[in-house]
């Protein structure tokens, strides 16, 4: 393992030497050089990667490093065969890493564990399509099954899984949306009447400045730094709040710039940048909006207008006077004892806001990932509406999606809640009366898993067992189930934690040619700015068994189901059969088959954008909250006597998710190994460790359940002292799965209480990076 700081911008030739790197390593250079330059353009596919948009340039590569080690990872021609599962047991699958795991390569044929000999064994699709619809059948009631999605389903998966699942009889949706951003949309919902980001990718060239909370586009979304070079190279103020410092925005250095790359230059993105702490962001902008109050004030006192834009707030909101009230009651201590920042700090970045016209904030899991995450997203957007920032261009709130279909799952009805509208719609096209009664998100799903009340788990894509929190629990109930079933491209943790019963379904990749009766299919997906656009795979090679995702849950739909309520194989034959039944159920999706001919796609629309209000008030709300009395709760802090840190968990820069590239986090200089704890100097000091020391990390929780992980390699690194980080899903065991957002049930990734000590475990235990 190495540690050496990083001195170079974000992007550039790291960013150049990197994609060569796994190009090289890939099997098939030329093949998947001619992908990457179909990778989100007309006539091409979607990055299985973010969900970061696209603007109308022309002639430009569209894809970024991680985008390329997206495809590279997909489009490999590696296999995993039934000869491999012949050869290894899961028992030793279970033994090797996640990366080992998915380097494998795709996997070839639908397989079902057989537990008398601990070996995964080929199965026919129409008996693997039996065997599901046979234990769906044998259940006492269908809100005994669960069916997960993950965000890179297109939208014609999604909805037919939530047409099937409906038909069946539940609304049991866990998502990955409940592990990521839904507190975004619960308290946007509340406030502006819709769960979505109001912004267009084309506000950021109009913005005066752009409010960055909680998260690292370098790494997470790095076409983001495109759009930020471009508002800071044209005077717009971008100002950062977040807990470490990121490489990507502090300076960048765009790839497909000849001057930046020739020259060694780079542009500053962030002209401000703050580090709070982990939690403190809701007490950064309620200190932000104490300060425009007292300016406000002022500016009225001496017979001035106001800088408020009362206009705006007379006609569209309600519930100002309440808020401001209990800003003002707010103490400026305890405000900066939660922010970490100081007065002038606060009132310093209040200044900034005041004096621009056109303002973006925008936001991902640093916020998201808290127990008053729907409070402090709330707060920011009380601060847009006392400006009028919401329905003009260059300004509005942009919550940035991680899994380029995440949105869209939400918006083709994969949800445990569904709108009355929604399912009335469903209703009256289809014929059936679909479940109105709540079913069941990501940690209800968990809970019912372990307590026997749910016995059939499907997945379709992702990786359950890894994403979620309380890893030992979640493997647990996945291993009480009597049936579990995972769609993939790719071998993966989940697979390995068989329940009575288990397949492993292959699937084709976003990157494949996806052939229905001969014909070329494509898919659509939405991504953050509600622009909807067609993919179609591009790759031909040996996919042996795969099936698509659409073709794969229709086969389960009609072995379950029969031909209720449709004709599910007419419906595979031709895609725009799907999207002709989107358009008749979903708003903003009439035509759509026609709209998709349109370059770029089609714009949904946002009713918040258009200052249409579809709240209970009919007016977006300012939501009064006070500010958490601690951020570490005292029950938890009173469990040890030992010091106690706040860890949040991030990525490195070599993967998406849970999964692993390689063991580079470049722009953080750490190279080699993934069980690093990032601390600062003074807290290492402090407990009288050195960095390079292991330790172990155990959490603190009120159930009384000691979950930890061990021989943790201690690197010194700029964050605010108390706070502490490290890599997920390695860190994922200590998330308690009770520790959850209030509103929201989003697990608390980003403050998880936990006391360390010196580890028994050595480097020579280590297994750094085998593969």
């Amino acid at each position: 393992m190495t540690v050496k700081k990083y001195k170079s911008s974000a992007g550039g030739w790291g960013a150049l030497a990197s994609t060569t790197r796994h190009l090289v390593k890939s099997e098939n250079i030329t093949r998947n050089i001619r992908n990457l330059l179909k990778t989100n353009q007309e006539h091409g596919f979607d990055c299985p990667g973010c969900a970061w948009g696209e603007t109308e340039e022309q002639g430009r590569f569209r894809f970024c490093e991680n985008g390329a080690k997206a495809v590279n990872w997909e489009a490999t021609s590696r296999r995993v065969t039934p000869e491999f599962f012949a050869q290894y047991p899961v028992g030793w699958l279970q033994q090797q890493s996640d990366y080992f795991l998915e380097y494998q390569g795709r996997l070839s044929h639908p397989v079902r564990y057989n537990p008398k000999t601990d070996h995964y064994e080929a199965i026919r699709w129409d008996e693997a399509f039996a065997l599901i619809a046979s234990h769906l059948h044998a259940l006492d009631n269908p809100n005994q099954a669960e069916f997960y999605t993950s965000g890179r389903a297109s939208n014609e998966a999604a909805f037919l899984y939530q047409l099937f699942v409906r038909a069946y009889g539940t609304n049991n949706f866990p998502d990955c949306s409940n592990m990521c951003h839904e507190a975004s949309g619960v308290a946007l919902k509340q406030s502006i009447g819709i769960g979505k980001g109001t912004v267009k990718i084309e506000d950021f060239d109009k913005a005066d400045a752009i409010f960055v909370f909680g998260q690292n586009p370098g790494t997470n979304h790095p076409r983001m730094l495109d759009t930020l070079r471009k508002a800071s190279r044209r005077g717009a103020a971008i100002v950062t709040f977040n807990t470490l410092k990121e490489r990507g925005l502090e300076r960048f250095t765009n790839p497909q710039s000849p001057a930046e790359m020739l020259t060694g230059g780079a542009t500053a993105i962030s002209s401000h940048y703050f580090t709070p702490k982990l939690g403190g962001d809701m007490a950064v902008v309620r200190g932000m909006v104490k300060a425009l109050i007292a300016m406000d004030k002022t500016e009225t006192a001496a017979g001035k207008d106001s800088i408020f834009d009362h206009d705006f707030i007379r006609a569209h909101t309600t519930g100002l006077d309440s808020y401001l009230s209990e800003v003002e009651a707010t103490d400026w201590s305890l405000i900066t004892e939660q922010a970490g920042l100081n007065q002038q700090d606060l009132e310093y970045a209040a200044t900034l806001y005041r004096h621009s016209q056109r303002v973006i904030i925008t936001w991902a899991m640093g916020i998201t990932q808290h127990k008053h995450s729907v409070s402090t997203i709330q707060e920011i957007t009380n601060l847009q509406l006392l400006f009028g920032q919401l329905g003009k261009p260059g300004a509005g709130l942009c919550p940035v999606r991680g899994h380029s279909n995440v949105q869209g799952d939400r918006t083709m009805g994969i949800h445990e809640k569904p709108a009355p509208a929604f399912t009335q719609a469903l209703e009256k096209r289809f014929g059936f009366t679909p479940p109105s009664e709540q079913g069941h998100n990501t940690v209800h799903a968990i809970k019912a898993m372990l307590a026997g009340e749910s016995k059939v788990f499907i997945g379709l894509g992702g990786n359950f067992a890894s994403a979620t929190p309380d890893t030992r629990l979640t493997q647990q109930a996945l291993a009480s189930c009597a049936l579990t079933v995972n769609i993939a491209t790719k071998l993966n943790r989940t697979h390995l934690i068989t329940g009575q019963d288990s397949l492993i379904l292959p699937c084709l990749g976003r990157t494949d040619i996806d052939l229905q009766e001969n014909r070329p299919q494509s898919v659509t997906v939405e991504d953050s700015f509600s622009m909807v656009h067609a993919s179609g795979g591009v790759v031909e090679s040996d996919i042996a068994e795969m099936r698509s995702e659409p073709a794969i849950i229709a086969g389960i739909a009609k072995a379950t189901l029969g031909n209720h309520p449709v004709d599910w194989d007419w419906l595979i034959e031709d895609y725009d059969r799907i999207r002709d039944l989107i358009a008749d159920v979903i708003p903003g999706f009439s035509e759509m088959n026609l709209k998709l001919k349109q370059p770029g796609g089609f714009y949904l629309g946002n009713s918040a954008a258009e200052r249409i209000w579809h709240t209970d008030s009919q007016k977006a709300e300012f939501r009064t909250h006070p500010l958490p009395d601690h951020l570490l709760p005292a029950n938890l802090r009173q469990l040890s006597d030992d010091p106690v840190f706040v860890l949040q968990t991030v990525r490195s820069h070599d993967q998406y998710n849970t999964t692993i590239y390689g063991f580079e986090d470049r722009y953080r200089g750490i190279s080699g190994e993934r069980k690093i704890l990032m601390m600062n100097a003074s807290d290492i000091e402090a407990i009288g460790l050195k960095p390079g020391d292991r330790v172990d990390v155990t959490s603190l929780s009120a159930d009384g359940i000691q979950r930890q992980v061990e021989g943790f390699k201690l690197i010194s690194y700029d964050i605010p002292a108390g706070n502490i980080a490290a890599y997920f899903p390695e860190t994922n065991p200590l998330v308690a799965l009770d520790s959850k957002g209030d509103l929201s049930d989003t697990p608390i990734s980003k403050a998880i209480p936990v006391v360390l000590t010196p580890s028994q475990v050595d480097d020579e235990r280590i297994d750094l990076a085998p593969y």
